[in-house]
């Protein structure tokens, strides 16, 4: 089953400053800023490079194309890969053995539905570090030869902050597991798959503007006043 949520986030740091928090190596991506990235669209990641060992930061598009698809056009291209079953599932299962990333992000939205509305939410780190979720990337080759390389973002259960606006949320690394994550030391890569610790998570109402993937500016992570009818208001 493919676990559809953490549909959109914000990739606002700098591939200088993603270099220095992960040690990144080789040329940096030339990627812009964006508050409401949504799939199909490129974001800045960190990887394991599969023949130096070292670690990279590329730009991949988000929606997973497994290196077996045979139409291109057809492909379901997940943007999610539930905690659960990765290690085990047939789309996912080879990406999770050898080809995990990190992406790094600034937060995430998610909806809750209010009345006959849904109010977005955005969510972060309550100590207001950067995100670090972990994901899974492949590479597929079209039949001209050229590569596709795409990732999906790994999903668990919610935590308690999460748990009031969605039964999942995305799988957040803590900088001790980002060496076992990206392949780079040996254990259980599955060991990791669980959801943060409760505390770790903050949430704050933000526009409907962040509903449409166009709405693309800092004013979207605004925190926004609850009316009393339970919408949202201005920002505060």
């Amino acid at each position: 089953m493919v676990e559809f949520m953490c549909g959109r986030f914000s990739s606002t740091l700098s591939a200088d400053f993603i270099r220095r928090l992960f040690g990144t190596t080789g040329d940096l991506p030339n990627l812009g800023p964006s508050w409401n990235l949504a799939p199909s669209q490129e974001a800045l990641l960190v990887r394991r490079h599969p023949d130096e060992g070292t670690r990279r930061l590329d730009a991949l598009k988000w929606g997973l194309v497994p290196h077996f698809t045979k139409d291109l056009k057809e492909a379901r291209k997940p943007i999610n890969a539930r905690a659960e079953t990765v290690a085990s599932s047939r789309m996912f299962g080879s990406a999770f053995a050898a080809r995990r990333c990190i992406v790094p992000a600034g937060l995430f939205y998610e909806w809750r539905t209010i009345g006959a509305a849904k109010q977005a939410y955005a969510i972060t780190r309550a100590d207001e570090t950067p995100l670090a979720f972990g994901g899974i990337w492949e590479g597929w080759r079209s039949p001209d030869g050229a590569v596709l390389r795409t990732f999906a973002i790994v999903t668990t259960a919610a935590n308690r902050e999460m748990s009031t606006l969605h039964e999942r949320m995305p799988l957040v690394l803590e900088e001790p597991a980002w060496r076992l994550w990206l392949g780079e030391e040996n254990g259980d890569a599955a060991a990791l798959l669980r959801p943060s610790p409760d505390g770790t998570m903050r949430a704050w109402p933000v526009s409907p503007r962040v509903n449409n993937p166009r709405n693309n500016d800092a004013s979207l992570i605004e925190p926004m006043i609850m009316a009393a009818e339970g919408g949202a208001s201005n920002p505060a």
